[in-house]
């Protein structure tokens, strides 16, 4: 199902037509060198690129192109990527540190380049971007990104003062990066694409790939097999390689405020016990401001986030009402690195992307280049680093552990006592939760018109237990992020089958 149908759709989905290409028929068997499975920032830049290098490419949605992550991000485009340098440079080391830079650098080029190209109109800006901090114990950790980023080349400088109505104890500053409408951007890759001779098949969900024959199975039975396939769909669905247990998702809330005039020309970042995300957008009469991220399906009151942001937007800008609001989330890996490269186990033919760590404008499109680069032949200096593969268990063990214990319990918790029922008969209309229907406990909504909606908890990707997400209205799998609407059809993978739908005592 397409996130443009989402309980808070973004800005960008808003003001943005819907692009429609048509699904792929129930008996069609098509053929292609390359099929690129999912329309977001990763998969349309490499599906273009790679047409244009003289392959012939099949582009696969699930739902409408552009209308996942990619359309519900902040739209900064940036290679300062909050205190990731120096992170990177303590795990990893300077090498490794350098990769990451330039692949950032490429990234960041390559869109620069598409839009001055095609001269899309997507609110492109220069804009300085800043990561800033409020905290004395994380002003040590600005100060050593400014060194780091330094010493990789990269346009860093140190100040304290900014734009922003609050005491700013340090900050790390980049000039000369970017902000667009991130949806224009990629519809527009879409069109390029289509004109470059590829083909694009929506609203059709891939629900199994072949590895030995890159056949790819879109629900209803129709089929693209192609030499190379590229799973671009945030997160790989294939289960090959354990990234759903290597990576983890992590929910961030945005919201959109009218202003009579450009409330900030700087985009900011807040570290420490202020993590603001700020940016002014569509020529200066939005301030997007954003933040309160927890770990996707792990906050029962999600509508607390938004008034957090909303109350704080509001003391400190004087603005209104918030004109919109909406989130998402994306998935950060256990050592710090995207995984971008053949998935292992994947039978050589299969490519992967993922744990961009909420900064997929430079990453994902970096990982585009660097499997168009691998499937071309073309050198690459620094796509190595990310190989899915790795085994880096020094680096990584921490937050691997911690993370991944995390799902264990919530996993073990769920199967032994899941979460208090109510009757289906107290439910309020909008309400959704964990109910007691015919002595069944079943996931419950109640819509607006009164009728009773009834899902099973059992997430279909690996069983784990869905949970309520009163602010989106959908049930949400804390274990590796798949949601589905109040039906149980698919919002988000990696999950590929829809939750089961349970009977209503004839309340529906």
């Amino acid at each position: 199902m397409s996130r443009l149908h989402a309980t808070n759709p973004s800005l960008w989905v808003a003001d943005t037509s819907d692009a429609r290409y048509g699904p792929l028929g129930a008996g069609a068997r098509e053929t292609a060198d390359v099929a690129v499975v999912g329309a977001g920032i990763t998969g349309l830049t490499a599906a273009l690129l790679l047409q244009r290098g003289g392959a012939r490419v099949v582009l696969l949605e699930a739902g409408r192109v552009c209308s996942g992550v990619t359309a519900y991000t902040t739209g900064k485009v940036s290679t300062l990527h909050g205190l990731t340098y120096g992170t990177i440079r303590e795990k990893h080391g300077l090498a490794t540190a350098r990769a990451y830079a330039e692949a950032q650098r490429a990234g960041f080029t390559q869109v620069a380049a598409l839009v001055d190209e095609l001269d899309i109109d997507c609110g492109w800006e220069r804009r300085p971007n800043v990561t800033y901090t409020t905290d004395e114990k994380t002003l040590r950790k600005v100060e050593r990104e400014v060194e780091v980023a330094r010493e990789l080349g990269l346009p860093a400088s140190f100040t304290t003062e900014t734009e922003l109505p609050i005491d700013v104890l340090g900050a790390v500053r980049f000039e000369e990066q970017a902000q667009f409408h991130a949806r224009r951007y990629g519809l527009a890759l879409a069109e390029a694409f289509v004109a470059a001779g590829g083909q694009i098949f929506d609203e059709g969900r891939v629900v199994d790939v072949d590895t030995s024959e890159g056949r790819c199975t879109v629900e209803g039975g129709g089929t693209v097999t192609a030499e190379h396939v590229v799973l671009a769909t945030h997160l790989p669905f294939l289960d090959r390689g354990g990234l759903f247990a290597r990576a983890y998702p992590h929910r961030s809330y945005l919201m959109a405020f009218e202003t009579g005039s450009e409330a900030l020309h700087g985009m900011y970042l807040g570290k420490g016990s202020t993590g603001w995300t700020l940016r002014s957008a569509e020529g200066g009469r939005y301030l997007l401001v954003g933040g309160q991220g927890h770990k996707t399906g792990h906050e029962p009151d999600t509508p607390a986030r938004y008034d957090k942001i909303e109350r704080w937007a509001q003391e400190h800008f004087g603005v209104g009402p918030a004109a919109y609001r909406w989130s998402a989330h994306d998935y950060t890996s256990a050592d710090d690195l995207p995984f971008v490269g053949k998935l292992p186990l994947g039978g050589g033919r299969v490519w992967t992307a993922t744990g961009y760590n909420k900064w997929g404008m430079t990453n994902g499109t970096a990982a585009a280049v660097a499997i168009r680069d691998a499937i071309e032949g073309r050198p690459n200096d620094w796509a190595e680093r990310f190989d899915p593969a790795r085994l880096e268990v020094t680096a990584a063990a921490p937050t691997f552990v911690k993370e991944n214990v995390d799902v264990a319990v919530r996993f073990v918790c769920d199967r032994i006592d899941h979460l208090s029922g109510v009757a289906s008969e107290a439910l309020e209309p909008g309400e959704g939760a964990v109910a007691e229907v015919d002595g069944e406990r079943v996931g419950a909504y109640r819509d607006e018109d009164g009728g009773l909606h009834a899902v099973s908890l059992v997430c279909t990707h690996l069983g784990c237990h869905v949970t309520w997400n009163p602010a989106e209205r959908s049930w949400d799998c804390p274990c590796h992020g798949s949601r589905f609407d109040v039906d149980g059809g698919i919002l988000h993978g990696p999950a590929t089958r829809p939750l089961d739908r349970k009977a209503t005592g004839g309340d529906e």
